[in-house]
């Protein structure tokens, strides 16, 4: 009788760990909603994720000029508000060509970093906090400015400094180090 509940015991723990392996193989399998054409994973960084996005090529340009890499490589976790490379194409005629130059390092990563809030901030996360807020809610980013998150059409809408807005078309593109929200303008601090 002893053996035959050790066996069991044993079986049962073996069926368990097997069914946790395999519930932790499909979150790191898990795969994100496709941005820019290609296939987003959770278990990739916000980098290697953004780098294979066909819509994220000045984003990602302007990442390696501003020297935030290793930075958005890192632990973290962050959450980005990454602007689609139409989002780039709205700024002035020449803005981008300027800001990765060299002499505009400080520039660029002020407004870079003002697109990272910092923690892993979900949609539903965003729409608690809105709620909580009674409408709107205020996310101090990296740069030390703030973005205001409201809600119009059932769309969370980013409202900059300088009152430009941008709405989040793909929300909750987890990585390994936090999640992506994508969106259509770019962000400017004051």
């Amino acid at each position: 009788m002893i053996h035959i509940k050790k066996s069991l015991v044993a079986a049962v723990t073996a069926t368990t760990l097997s069914l946790s392996a395999a519930s932790l193989m499909a979150q790191m399998t898990q795969k994100d909603p496709d941005v820019g054409g290609a296939a987003m994973y959770p278990s990739k960084n916000i980098v290697e994720n953004a780098a294979n996005s066909k819509d994220h090529t000045t984003l990602v340009a302007a990442v390696k000029a501003a020297g935030l890499v290793p930075t958005l490589q890192g632990t973290g976790p962050f959450t980005v508000f990454a602007p689609v490379n139409s989002a780039f194409e709205k700024l002035p005629a020449g803005t981008v060509d300027t800001l990765l130059k060299p002499e505009n390092k400080e520039q660029l990563t002020k407004i870079l970093t003002y697109h990272v809030v910092a923690g892993k901030v979900s949609a539903q996360d965003l729409m608690a906090l809105i709620t909580k807020g009674g409408g709107k809610a205020e996310l101090k980013t990296v740069a030390g400015g703030t973005l205001i998150a409201t809600t119009e059409g059932g769309k969370v809408m980013l409202t900059d400094e300088k009152g430009g807005m941008a709405t989040v078309t793909i929300a909750n593109v987890y990585q390994s180090n936090g999640v992506i929200h994508v969106i259509d303008t770019v962000l400017m601090p004051n």
